[in-house]
């Protein structure tokens, strides 16, 4: 998975899909977030169970243990197949489970005739509902803390849409969703939800756009607009070699 991703609708929007009658327990506000380049590093809306209900939490994108600080840029992205059994992320797996909603992510892709050009595209769910990143996040109550940071899941993409070996997010239906958040989903479920659960990519779409959203700075819906009269890429040419997970 890239380091990019869209998250521009009202919080209200994710939170009506994701949980209609559940108690959100923070005044988030009911202005759209406009947040069309989420980029590593910076703070973004995830969503987190405690024992009052639903809390909505900006945190930084991108996280280390306190072992690991400096030695490296902090990994944003988390692979399934390591998380679990590795050391880095033990002190959050399993419990430290959140969500990321968005609209969309982007990738980069390897022109096909010229391999030094990548091309973005943006994707997304085909009906355009929002999308629900499977995560997990160290996040402290009160002022924001050095500490705090969220990583985004991701799994190989061997369902026909990347390469081998190049990566998707973990993206969850809402009902798997709402069962990665609760606090007495079992272990053994999490891994499977993680594994097994992220959605189809029958069900995505995507589209090229323009080269501005490799700015960090760059922001707009002009970012996700569509380029016209450019052919999306065959569903096995993504290419990500751009990040950790």
């Amino acid at each position: 998975m890239c380091g990019r991703y869209s998250i521009y609708e009202s919080m209200d929007h994710y939170l009506k899909e994701l949980a209609p009658t559940q108690l959100v327990i923070n005044g988030y506000d009911l202005w759209p977030i406009e947040r069309y380049n989420v980029a590593p590093t910076t703070r973004v809306e995830i969503i987190r169970a405690t024992d009052a209900g639903l809390k909505v939490d900006k945190v930084r994108w991108g996280w280390s243990p306190a072992w690991a600080k400096g030695k490296r840029p902090d990994p944003f992205n988390a692979r399934v197949e390591t998380v679990m059994d590795g050391t880095f992320f033990n002190s959050l797996w399993p419990k430290r489970r959140v969500l990321a909603p968005a609209n969309g992510w982007f990738e980069w892709v390897k022109d096909a005739h010229n391999p030094t050009v990548k091309k973005p595209f943006f994707i997304r769910l085909r009906d355009s509902a929002p999308l629900f990143f499977a995560g997990l996040a160290d996040v402290h109550e009160g002022p924001a803390d050095e500490r705090d940071g969220f990583v985004i899941m991701t799994t190989a993409s061997d369902t026909g849409m990347l390469a081998l070996h190049d990566r998707r997010p973990v993206v969850l239906t809402p009902a798997h969703a709402r069962e990665w958040l609760d606090p007495t989903t079992s272990n053994a479920r999490a891994e499977q939800l993680a594994r097994e659960g992220c959605r189809s990519t029958d069900d995505l779409t995507w589209d090229a756009v323009g080269k501005d959203v490799g700015r960090a700075d760059a922001q707009g819906p002009q970012l996700i607009r569509p380029l016209e009269k450019m052919p999306a890429p065959p569903r096995d040419l993504f290419a990500n070699d751009e990040d950790y997970g």
